[in-house]
């Protein structure tokens, strides 16, 4: 298990990479307001994959479930369904597209705030979120081979074709926004990483899973309805995350001007991939929770919690410190001064919320869904992704993009402790065995840490990359101390 989680994690440290090249890139070729306009689309855009119900999800579990027996004609019978569901699901995204895309023209592209957008700047809107819509539908099916993937453990290689994705979308982004400076350009390169994602994940299971068929052929009418019963609480966990984590785009535009989307999306750009970091370990847990359900290995399963869970608290304890402290210099440095006050309070009031989100979502979230207990932890997350719109929508016109912060954060920090909850009564794990053999020891190593950094800080302050670099390979190299020390120690 943990040579997968580690691949994951590799995978996820070259996509922060990535993404701290290509965010202020795109900003310095499009400008605050193109690029406001470029998250607008991606969060309307984004809606559409809620029409995927939970389909990928529920893939990964059927095909896990018949892994597990070693039923390849029930593995073929689930891929070949929920590539039938995918089809007909893509094809009615290609039609909502069409309705969204009238929202979108109506309430960002006519809107007060669209006034200083230049006539060129608005048709490649219109191009840009024609050509993403279809890009999402479309992604429907072509990313089920992951699901074929993930079902059989190989993640491994899974990551090595995602890491070429990477490398080609930062090779494209470079060159066609030098050459034109575009947002059809961007939405052009994500076309193109999704066709290579595609077909290099199934040139991996063709080699691999050869009893892995990717067609119609053994479409099973009567797999479909529990294939979709299982799915949809997947859907509501992708619509509370959706309204969690996707609209906040949509409520500052619809509001603010766009570069105010800007100023919020480079607050939050680093909780993307760090989720991603930590779905890692989630990745690898469900299909692991379905198998040691299928086997009654209770014991194991509880382990599994129980070890994961220190891990990934002391991961985001170590990140989160480090970016509530330092996160506002950081951005003066990476992306310019102005932005320590423009985004450094919205990075800092998610850091907070995240530090409980994070650790609930990358173990107990995705435990819960591989044993089959998908119903409360779906509803609960769609219950938070209500109050996140109902605060964010409250506070934006008063408290700009920190009201919008707010609304995200209470939200998580409920969430977190509710799933938490169910986690561990699943489980059997009362209070005292999940405080002293998870929580405390994090806690405890990460609290005189944080005191560190932070009078640090207060008496050197940072204002370069050289200084910003080497506090935090010093901060890092006294938590991996401590944590070795200390935390890695059972109770």
């Amino acid at each position: 298990m943990f040579k997968s989680i580690a691949s994951n994690w590799t995978l996820n440290l070259l996509q922060m990479g990535v993404m701290l090249w290509l965010s202020r890139f795109v900003l310095q070729e499009l400008g605050p307001d193109q690029n406001g306009l470029w998250v607008a689309i991606v969060s309307y855009t984004g809606i559409l994959s809620l029409l995927i119900l939970g389909v990928p999800m529920a893939s990964v579990r059927a095909i896990a479930t018949a892994v597990a027996q070693k039923d390849e004609e029930a593995q073929r019978r689930a891929i070949a369904t929920c590539l039938g569901i995918c089809l007909a699901f893509g094809a009615a995204a290609i039609l909502a597209a069409g309705l969204l895309y009238t929202l979108f023209d109506a309430s960002v592209l006519h809107g007060e705030a669209a006034t200083a957008l230049t006539p060129e700047a608005l048709a490649g809107a219109r191009v840009a979120f024609a050509i993403l819509g279809a890009q999402v539908a479309c992604g429907f099916v072509m990313r089920l081979p992951y699901g074929i993937l993930e079902a059989h453990g190989e993640f491994l290689r899974r990551n090595v074709v995602m890491a070429g994705e990477l490398l080609l979308r930062v090779v494209l982004t470079t060159l066609l926004l030098r050459w034109r400076p575009e947002l059809p350009m961007l939405a052009l390169v994500l076309v193109a990483s999704m066709l290579f994602e595609f077909f290099g994940a199934l040139a991996m299971v063709r080699a691999r899973h050869p009893a892995a068929r990717f067609s119609l052929r053994s479409f099973d009418r009567a797999s479909v309805r529990p294939i979709l019963s299982f799915s949809v609480f997947a859907l509501l966990l992708n619509v509370g995350s959706l309204l969690a984590f996707r609209l906040d785009g949509l409520v500052i535009t619809a509001y603010l001007p766009p570069a105010s989307a800007t100023d919020f999306d480079f607050g939050n750009k680093f909780f993307d991939p760090l989720t991603q970091f930590l779905i890692g370990i989630g990745a690898v847990i469900m299909p692991a929770a379905t198998r040691l359900k299928t086997s009654g290995d209770a014991g194991e399963l509880r382990e599994v919690f129980l070890r994961w869970s220190k891990i990934a608290l002391s991961i985001v304890l170590m990140v989160g410190t480090y970016l509530y402290v330092l996160g506002p210099a950081f951005l003066g440095v990476w992306v310019g001064p102005e932005y320590i006050e423009r985004s450094g309070p919205v990075l800092r009031v998610l850091t907070l919320s995240f530090l409980f989100y994070l650790p609930v979502r990358g173990v107990a979230l995705p435990l819960l869904m591989g044993i089959g207990k998908p119903r409360a932890p779906a509803i609960a997350l769609l219950a938070m992704g209500l109050v996140n719109l109902a605060i964010s929508l409250a506070l934006v016109e008063s408290q700009g993009i920190y009201g919008v912060a707010l609304g995200t954060a209470i939200p998580n920090v409920l969430f977190a402790l509710f799933a938490l909850v169910l986690a561990c009564r699943e489980l059997s794990i009362g209070p005292r065995e999940l405080f002293t053999r998870t929580l405390a020891r994090p806690l405890l190593a990460a609290t005189p840490l944080a005191l560190l950094l932070a009078f640090y800080e207060h008496h050197h302050p940072v204002h370069d990359w050289p200084a910003l670099i080497l506090s935090g390979l010093v901060f890092v190299g006294l938590c991996l101390f401590a944590w070795r020390q200390w935390v890695r120690h059972p109770a």
